[in-house]
């Protein structure tokens, strides 16, 4: 209480520039921050929001802000079974955001998201995914099929069509009737097929499938390949990096494989080269 009454009635600019940090002596509490709070946001030093955001400024139309987006994210089925795999890095145009996005939403113990475009709409309208789907299982006394899911999810968004939002997502899963896999974006469109990529790094990683894919892959193959396609993405993709993340699904649900950073996989993989050569 008496730390709240001594810092309280500083400003900002006391903070900043006056005695307010002389005042700083418990490394576990920051009056700067707290100080901060009561004028405005804390920024960075050296960095000015709007000259930060104008590079990015449309004005001809009615989104005020479009950033770049980037990503990898693919998912295929094979006869073991379905292999999702993402980065996990987060740009903003040239800015890298963050490291450790997790681009796989855990709707259900049966059904993964993946998250590709705009962070926020992935992760808002994949949660009000899992929500339908609970209270459809809730409702019925089963789960909820891919299909219908998918189709959930393509009419919800399908009404904000040109409105701004950016969602690149893709649904798998297992129902009654075997695999499911679903690619839906923020147009409404949704499609299916055994394999899907999608993101700024999309391309280099369909190239490596397409040379290493089987129906008949066993496990260990399809996530080794799986692997590689998202590590040859972010090798050539400044937008895709971080680390691998990577999920395995069959009729008993998914499971997560794991979290490789992809510094580690560029060792492993040249070591391999070497050894070859």
């Amino acid at each position: 209480m008496a730390l709240a009454q001594r810092y309280s009635a500083l400003t900002l600019k006391e903070c900043l520039q006056g005695d307010g940090m002389k005042e700083i002596k418990e490394p576990a509490f920051s009056p700067l921050i707290d100080c901060a709070l009561y004028d405005q946001f804390v920024v960075p030093a050296g960095v000015d929001p709007i000259e930060f955001v104008k590079p990015f400024t449309n004005t001809s139309g009615h989104m005020k802000i479009k950033f770049c987006h980037g990503t990898t994210t693919l998912a295929f089925k094979y006869n073991g079974g379905i292999v999702v795999a993402v980065d996990s890095r987060a740009t903003a145009g040239t800015w890298i955001a963050s490291q450790t996005v997790k681009k796989v939403i855990e709707i259900n113990p049966y059904l993964l998201g993946t998250m590709a475009g705009g962070a926020a709409d992935c992760g808002f309208w994949e949660r009000r995914l899992a929500y339908h789907c609970r209270v459809y299982e809730l409702n019925n006394k089963r789960r909820i099929s891919v299909a219908a899911a998918s189709k959930l999810l393509s009419n919800m968004i399908y009404y904000y069509k040109g409105m701004g939002l950016s969602i690149g997502t893709m649904i798998s899963g297992y129902d009654t009737k075997g695999p499911g896999l679903y690619y839906v974006d923020s147009d409404g469109t949704r499609l299916t097929h055994h394999m899907f990529s999608v993101g700024s790094g999309s391309l280099y990683a369909y190239g490596v499938l397409d040379n290493g894919y089987r129906e008949d892959l066993n496990k260990e193959e399809a996530l080794d390949l799986a692997q590689r396609a998202i590590f040859h993405a972010t090798h050539r993709d400044v937008y895709s990096g971080g680390v691998v993340n990577l999920y395995h699904m069959t009729e008993e649900g998914w499971e997560k494989i794991s979290t490789t950073d992809v510094t580690d996989l560029y060792d492993k993989y040249q070591t391999e080269k070497g050894r070859a050569s």
